[in-house]
């Protein structure tokens, strides 16, 4: 969600608690399920594009991410509490985005291993990687430059929040939303499947349609972001949209 600039020192928390320790053990709890789902669906162990996949996402979660949470622990502690005054819509967006994450994952490993309905150049695959580095790039960087980055679409009045206008948000308006896209569209190619793109391009609907709603409620409610939105023009894509 988007955003910020300054926050109140009272609203600050300069170690994770409960919740931020919760949102860590989710993550890295995530990256064991993806696994699971992974390598369930391809029948067998023995596929390096998948063990590579993981890897990576242990080592810049384990660096980057780890670098972020010492950095921002309130931000980490918003992240995992549970969102429950979050947008009705925003609950239903985010349900169908779980059921594409799976779908995503069962469908590479029975496209690229398991029956081998397609196959992918490695080069394809290279460029898969170089697609979750930038992805995990842009969503950090995003992290870094607002605090009120949380899982849900909501108001955070609770945390005083503010307009975030700095970094990746003076480029879009919601780069982490970039960020998401690239990232299951790198998946794809990472693990060699073309049919998994499929539900990579489904996600990328999901979240434009997250990004046009949660940018009306924005400049409805949020104040300041309405003027923010005048200067910078475009919600994803510079030029585009």
């Amino acid at each position: 969600m988007s955003n910020l600039n300054s926050m109140p020192t009272n609203a600050r928390q300069n170690a994770l608690d409960r919740s931020g320790i919760n949102r860590l053990i989710q993550v890295f709890g995530s990256m064991v399920v993806m696994g699971v789902v992974l390598f369930l669906a391809a029948g067998r162990l023995d596929w390096t594009a998948a063990w590579m996949y993981l890897v990576l996402n242990v080592l810049i979660v384990a660096t980057i991410g780890l670098y972020v949470a010492r950095r921002n622990p309130d931000l980490i502690n918003e992240r995992g509490r549970i969102g429950q005054s979050a947008e009705n819509w925003d609950k239903v967006l985010m349900s169908f985005y779980t059921l594409m994450l799976f779908v995503l994952l069962v469908v590479a490993g029975l496209d690229a291993v398991r029956f081998g309905w397609t196959t992918m150049h490695v080069a394809v695959q290279a460029i898969g990687v170089v697609g979750l580095f930038l992805s995990m790039g842009i969503t950090y960087w995003a992290m870094l430059s607002n605090p009120f980055l949380s899982t849900v679409v909501r108001i955070q009045d609770d945390r005083g929040h503010q307009v975030a206008a700095t970094g990746p948000y003076r480029l879009v308006r919601h780069p982490m939303y970039v960020g998401v896209i690239l990232l299951w569209l790198s998946t794809a190619l990472i693990l060699g499947s073309w049919w998994a793109l499929v539900p990579a391009l489904i996600i990328a609907v999901i979240f434009i349609a997250r990004t046009a709603l949660e940018d009306r409620m924005l400049q409805a409610e949020l104040p300041g972001y309405a003027e923010y939105a005048q200067r910078v023009r475009y919600r994803l894509l510079p030029g585009a949209w």
